[in-house]
């Protein structure tokens, strides 16, 4: 670029509004930002203009890389990729050779819809659930920003503004939740840099309104014997085995004959929520109750709408029905499992016996339980009791102290 004008130059908003004033008569001006080493825009007497970054390759030979044309790319934007090719320069890379890492970071909503929901559908159950939370809540707010663009500031003040809509704490943090690990997503599969993540540091509502309900033994009599005689029996199986196992719903309403070993008295989940495969112990009534179901040679469900001969997409109707019979009208389906954990916890049976039944990979999730035996923890602490008693002297054993007269 020998002969041209390059001087050095604070790119600001102002400065690029004054191009057309600047404009040379001939040939063209190469204007060196202040701000970021080698990062250049190139104006021309034409009146265009195109933003580069200059550098020098391995063999110290002067190199230009076209960033792009300007004002089709922001100076915010053109200045971030400047700043990344610095680096890349610095950690011994070449931007020509290494163009493929230059792509141009996807809008969230390119990313979402091109990477991470064919993800999610392939591994995770609840997929349906993430695709309406970003269809209603992320995509609206941050859709057409592209990912390195979305700040923690904006993240804060989506995860507030949603509160003040009106939704609940936990809905509120669990679009928080899914927002950051798909995030963690375009960190891993190398389509932002380490650190990047917004979500990083925004903290989780208080949730208070979080509630779990816990059948007494005499509910469940109530239920069963509801259930000994209601129509819809299929339902009532399932009901029972929701109980018997503590298995979440699906697992239960999508089990095929195959994946069940009645010898072992294990109920195998293919894919389970945590996206890994889900081993559910049975205990001798769940095994009894399975074996005495009626089974339908050319269907390979357990349970099955007998119309679509596949698994029921829903039981909430004939399961409403039922507990409103029996005077349980506010416990849901859900309840059953954390009734399974509290017999357990009550019972004696210790959170990592819980833990590993409920297929809880994370012990927190465990610990909502702690709270049930009080009766259990005072037979702990009686241990310590009994054994300090053995050696404990009694007051009236104890030695009195002199007095003076």
């Amino acid at each position: 670029m020998k002969g041209y004008t390059m001087p050095t130059q604070a790119f600001t908003a102002e400065f690029l509004a004054s191009l057309p004033e600047r404009q040379p008569s001939r040939g063209m001006v190469c204007y060196f930002d202040s701000e970021v080493r080698g990062f250049m825009l190139e104006h021309r007497a034409s009146g265009g203009a195109t933003w580069y970054f200059r550098y020098r390759d391995a063999n110290s030979k002067v190199r230009l890389f076209r960033i792009g044309h300007f004002p089709g790319i922001t100076l915010a934007d053109a200045r971030a990729k400047a700043h990344c090719l610095r680096v890349m320069v610095q950690e011994g890379g070449d931007p020509r050779v290494e163009r493929h890492r230059l792509k141009e970071v996807p809008t969230f909503a390119e990313f979402s819809a091109e990477r991470y929901l064919s993800y999610a559908q392939s591994r995770k159950r609840s997929w349906a659930i993430d695709e309406t939370l970003l269809r209603n809540h992320l995509l609206p707010l941050f859709g057409e920003f592209r990912m390195n663009r979305i700040m923690r500031s904006d993240v804060i003040n989506m995860h507030q503004a949603i509160k003040e809509q009106g939704y609940a704490a936990g809905t509120c943090n669990r679009i928080l939740v899914l927002l950051k690990f798909i995030f963690n997503c375009a960190i891993r599969w190398d389509v932002l840099p380490a650190g990047s993540n917004p979500c990083s540091g925004v903290a989780l509502f208080e949730d208070r309104g979080a509630r779990e309900r816990y059948l007494s033994v005499d509910e469940v009599q109530l239920l069963f014997d509801e259930l000994a005689k209601n129509r819809n029996v299929q339902v009532g199986w399932v009901i029972q085995l929701l109980l018997l196992t503590g298995a979440r719903k699906r697992e239960i309403l999508d089990a095929r004959w195959e994946h069940l070993d009645l010898g072992r008295q294990i109920l195998t989940v293919p894919l389970s929520k945590s996206g890994k495969p889900r081993h559910i112990p049975l205990s001798d009534a769940a095994v009894a109750l399975l074996q005495s179901l009626p089974r339908e040679t050319d269907i390979p469900w357990v349970f099955f709408n007998p119309k679509t001969r596949k698994p029921p997409v829903s039981i909430f109707y004939a399961w409403d029905t039922i507990r409103r019979k029996v005077g349980l009208d506010e416990v849901r389906l859900h309840d059953l499992r954390h009734s399974f954990a509290s017999f357990l916890v009550n019972s004696g049976r210790s959170l990592y016996e819980v833990q590993r039944l409920l297929g809880h990979h994370d012990p927190k999730m465990t610990m909502r339980y702690a709270h049930l035996s009080p009766a259990a923890l005072i037979e702990a602490a009686n241990v310590v009791g009994s054994v300090v008693g053995t050696v404990q002297k009694r007051p009236g054993d104890l030695p009195q102290a002199e007095t003076s007269v």
